[in-house]
């Protein structure tokens, strides 16, 4: 989504552009496929920085502008409610919605000796300027802590806002904290009725009609350099194409590897943190088995919230949970099935090399275990009527990441280490994308949009 929309705004302004795509399909991270006839999202659990109609200065409106688009064609609808639960069987728990209002007084209920702290801590978090290019990075548990002393709510805080963004183990750059802090309790969560595909329509449309153009199932294999420039790059089928600038948005270990060998002085490390997800399709809705009109949970089980990669192929002890049906559609439209998803954090190294028949007998086994520890913070439902309900199963592992995206390790949210002004080593190459350091689907797009001002059209 960084590349259509940097394609977008470069087309707007008469440039020449060219989106090369490697797979088969838009999206990359947040794209879709198609099984048994049904679609199912990649990465969507929900439209992060959601504001309603007019709330102006936000990440959401500032995109809709750059980009030309009127926020009708993306069909918004919000979420109903979600909740952060921790302990063995969720015993403490914070509720929250698209009104902050609801998650402050949720803290202030749970943890009234830390309420003075939190707000102080929001207050920082809203003056905090999260977009600049030049900020230097600082711990942002180092600065919550100066704020919050209760170690639950530190952790509660940093679980949903690690899971949907963060490529470090067990801390984030401040400034990739605020992104997400604003993105999911500041501001909140939508989803379109059919999810992922209106959102990639919509910019595909927009970049067709500013005259971009698109070459799908065409990869780039290598980055040419000419001194301390790129001269062109080399397509997988040996074509050379000719380019003043090149914006990358695969990855930022993953584009310097285009045009050098990985050595120990390779400036982005490859991300340690992936996920497996499991997808179970109902033939009813959520609600009807009991689960009530949470959209989306997170959950740890245990004394602290440990965000590393998984020692064992998964760690179920801490995850997400997602129920796509409990979104306020428009004109009281549902979902024709029911969907439940479960995110946990994996371990790309102890996917990556089984044999075909133990890696299905490895997926079968943490499809039932996931589900189990997940089942521990939903109301019960009995394990036969779930099983009845359940119509359709999928999951996916580091592997299939790798396998889809090109991200080195599986690694969801790319390099631990940012390139917040997109610069590489070549002069006329530039990161956008996850590993520029805009988070989210809306900061993904805002990061196209930047590096494509920033490095290109500034100038012009």
């Amino acid at each position: 989504m960084s590349g259509l929309a940097a394609g977008i705004r470069l087309a707007h302004f008469g440039k020449k552009v060219c989106i090369f795509e490697r797979h088969n399909a838009a999206g990359g991270l947040n794209s879709f496929y198609s099984q048994q006839g049904r679609k199912f999202d990649v990465g969507l659990h929900a439209l992060t920085n959601f504001v309603r109609p007019g709330v102006k200065g936000t990440p959401l409106t500032k995109l809709l502008r750059q980009l030309r688009i009127s926020r009708d064609e993306f069909q918004l609808s919000e979420q109903k409610r979600s909740r952060v639960c921790f302990g063995p069987n969720g015993e403490t728990s914070l509720n929250f919605t698209n009104d902050f209002e609801v998650f402050e007084s949720e803290v202030a209920r749970v943890f009234p000796n830390q309420i003075d702290g939190f707000r102080k801590l929001v207050a920082k978090v809203r003056e905090y300027d999260d977009v600049s290019l030049d900020a230097k990075p600082i711990s942002a548990r180092q600065v919550v802590r100066e704020f919050v002393s209760d170690a639950l709510l530190e952790d509660m805080i940093f679980c949903p806002v690690m899971y949907y963004g963060s490529a470090q183990e067990r801390d984030m750059e401040f400034g990739q904290f605020v992104i997400m802090f604003k993105a999911l309790l500041l501001e909140g969560f939508a989803r379109p009725f059919d999810g992922v595909r209106v959102i990639l329509r919509v910019l595909t449309d927009k970049y067709r009609a500013a005259g971009g153009e698109r070459r799908m199932k065409c990869g780039v294999r290598r980055i040419i350099p000419n001194g301390d420039r790129a001269s062109a790059v080399e397509l997988d089928d040996g074509q050379t194409i000719t380019a003043d600038h090149v914006i990358s948005s695969i990855g930022g270990p993953e584009t310097e590897r285009l045009w050098t060998q990985p050595t120990k002085k390779t400036v982005s490390p490859v991300g340690a943190l992936s996920f497996v997800e499991t997808i179970t399709v109902l033939d009813q809705q959520p609600a009807a088995l009991g689960w009530g009109d949470d959209t989306i949970i997170f959950f740890n089980d245990s004394e602290r919230f440990d965000y590393v990669a998984a020692q064992d192929q998964v760690d179920p002890r801490s995850g997400v949970i997602c129920f796509p049906n409990n979104f306020a559609y428009a004109d009281g439209q549902t979902l024709e099935e029911g969907v439940f998803r479960c995110t946990c954090l994996a371990n790309y190294g102890a996917w990556k090399g089984l044999p075909e028949t133990d890696y299905l007998a490895a997926k079968a086994e943490w499809y039932g275990r996931i589900q189990a520890s997940a089942l521990r913070f939903l109301p019960a439902v009995d394990p036969t009527a779930l099983r009845k309900a359940t119509i359709g199963t999928d999951m996916f592992t580091p592997r299939t990441v790798e396998k889809f995206t090109g991200h080195l390790g599986g690694a969801i949210y790319g390099s631990p280490l940012k390139h917040r002004q997109g610069r590489t080593s070549l002069e006329n190459v530039y990161i956008c994308g996850t590993d520029q350091g805009f988070l989210g689907i809306i900061g993904a797009m805002l990061s196209g949009i930047s590096m494509a001002n920033y490095h290109i059209l500034r100038g012009s």
